[in-house]
C-alpha cells in the first residue's frame, strides 16, 4: 500500500507526474534551442539497432521534422480533419459520454478549430522504419518528458500520423516506404479553458504491485 509521505520526489520524477496531453496553446513560438534541447532528450532514448556489433555502430531508428510554418501546418490539418470527423462522428454511438465531453470542448476553443494539431506552434514528427515501435515510442516520452520540464505542454496525436495519402506531405517529411510516422508530439505553452483539464485527463489508479 503507497504512503505519499514515503515518495521520493526529484525534478525527474516532478517532470513525470506534471506531464498531461495539453490540447489548448498560446500563440507563442519556442526558442529552437529549447526544441533542440527536447529533442536531444529524444534522441537519448534506449532503442533497438537494425545493425548488430559493436556499441559505436549502432546506430538509431528515428529521425525528426520540426514543423513551425503556418501554410505547412494548414495542409496537415486539411489532410488529417476529415478522418477526425469521421472518427468523432462514430463516436456518438459507442461512447456517447465522451463524444459531449469532446464537442464541448470543440465549442470552447478558439478560431481557427483545430483539433488534430490544436494550433500548437510546433508538430514534432518522430519517423522510423517499421518495425520501430518501441523504440519510436521511448523516444516519443522522453521528449514529452524533456518537454514538461520546460513549462511546456506537449501532445501525441495519432491522427498527425494519417498524412500518407498527400503525396505534397510525404515528399515535405521525406517519408520513404518503409517509414512510419510514431505522433507526431505537438508541443507549446499551455492555454487553460475553462473545463479542459478535466475533459482531457484520465484518473489514474493506483500501481498494480507484485513484490517477491
Amino acid at each position: 500500500m503507497s504512503s505519499e509521505k514515503n515518495k521520493v520526489i526529484n525534478p525527474v520524477i516532478e517532470a513525470i507526474n506534471k506531464r498531461l496531453s495539453v490540447r489548448s496553446y498560446e500563440p507563442k513560438p519556442i526558442a529552437r534551442n529549447v526544441i533542440s534541447t527536447i529533442i536531444e532528450a529524444g534522441n537519448q532514448a534506449p532503442f533497438m539497432s537494425e545493425k548488430h556489433g559493436k556499441p559505436e555502430d549502432l546506430i538509431q531508428p528515428w529521425r525528426f521534422v520540426v514543423v513551425e510554418d503556418s501554410e505547412f501546418k494548414q495542409k496537415l490539418v486539411q489532410a488529417t480533419e476529415p478522418i477526425r470527423s469521421r472518427f468523432i462522428e462514430g463516436m456518438k454511438e459507442t461512447v456517447p459520454e465522451m463524444h459531449k465531453q469532446v464537442m464541448k470542448f470543440y465549442k470552447e476553443i478558439g478560431e481557427p478549430k483545430d483539433m488534430v494539431y490544436y494550433s500548437a506552434p510546433v508538430i514534432l514528427f518522430v519517423i522510423g522504419p517499421a518495425g520501430s515501435d518501441i523504440s519510436c515510442a521511448l523516444a516519443c516520452e522522453n521528449i514529452m518528458i524533456a518537454a514538461t520540464s520546460f513549462g511546456l505542454g506537449s501532445c501525441y496525436v495519432g491522427f498527425g500520423a494519417m498524412v500518407t495519402d498527400d503525396a505534397d506531405i510525404v515528399e515535405a517529411l521525406e517519408l520513404t516506404e518503409d517509414e512510419r510516422i510514431f505522433g507526431p508530439i505537438v508541443l507549446g505553452y499551455p492555454k487553460s479553458y475553462s473545463s479542459a483539464p478535466d475533459t482531457i485527463r484520465p484518473n489514474k489508479k493506483e500501481p498494480r504491485i507484485k513484490w517477491i
